[in-house]
């Protein structure tokens, strides 16, 4: 009898707490800006894979109407953000303040810099500092070394976190359940031979990456390119982000890199970690 009257007493405060918690969430939902979030999502679907955009290609990458696309594009176009020749719309460089804006302001990257620049010149690679950025890892710091023929990467590029190092390194530092999340929805197409396509088989990359603190691929991404993965750990021992180097193949084995390049990811990944 006792438990009956105590539910039913706390019965309206309980409705009350989840009736508030409904009006916080439409209000939210009034006060964001629909359009903006779409032409958002516009902006993020260009990439190296899609250099331009069809309207009818921006409502299927975005999953959005094509009405609704051809007016963010338009949008875009008027503020300068993309050019448009009557079929396509191509990335202005204005584009680059979108990302510049966290670049120039987010104290990681600005901080980062001088290590990776230092990395780069003794190791005489490139050498790049990743974030996890939802199912990706991307690019926020980066020294290219230079030759003729680059990597490729760029900064602001992303790599699906599943197959890169830097993503290894980031996803080891989350929980189980996190990583068996990101598996289960992860892409896994073969992009080259090497290319893991099976959950078991990533996961134990991603799981001896927690134990070694270090990762590598060897032309499974790209053929022709091998890399190498550390965490950079903040003052409080979390993973706030991966610094890795990236060498083509026929320049140096997996083995070499292990012996030479490792130890020196490590001890510029400890000295920015310090710093944070």
């Amino acid at each position: 009898m006792e438990v009956r009257i105590v539910v039913a007493e706390r019965a309206p405060e309980e409705a009350a707490q989840a009736e508030a918690a409904q009006e916080v969430d439409r209000g939210r939902a009034a006060e964001g800006m629909a359009g903006l979030a779409k032409g958002l999502a516009i902006v993020e679907a260009f990439g190296p894979q899609r250099t331009r955009l069809s309207v009818t290609e921006a409502a299927r990458a975005t999953d959005i109407s094509p009405a609704t696309a051809r007016r963010c594009l338009l949008t875009l176009e008027a503020a300068g953000y993309v050019s448009y020749d009557g079929k396509y719309f191509r990335p202005t460089p204005r584009m680059v303040r979108l990302g510049a804006a966290y670049l120039e302001t987010s104290p990681l990257p600005l901080l980062a810099q001088p290590h990776v620049l230092a990395a780069r010149d003794e190791l005489a690679e490139s050498v790049s500092l990743a974030v996890l950025e939802g199912d990706n890892s991307v690019f926020v710091a980066r020294a290219e070394v230079a030759r003729i023929v680059s990597t490729g990467a760029r900064l602001g590029a992303q790599l699906p976190a599943h197959a890169s190092a830097t993503g290894r390194v980031l996803l080891a530092a989350l929980p189980d359940a996190e990583v068996e999340e990101l598996l289960a929805r992860a892409d896994l197409q073969r992009t080259t031979p090497n290319t893991l396509t099976s959950v078991e088989a990533i996961r134990e990359r991603v799981q001896r990456a927690r134990v070694d603190g270090i990762a590598s691929t060897d032309e499974e991404l790209a053929l022709g390119m091998r890399s190498m993965a550390v965490p950079v750990r903040d003052a409080r021992g979390r993973t706030v982000a991966a610094m890795s180097v990236a060498a083509f193949a026929a320049r140096i084995s997996l083995a070499e890199m292990q012996a030479t390049f490792a130890p020196v990811l490590l001890r510029h990944a400890t000295r920015l970690g310090k710093m944070l």
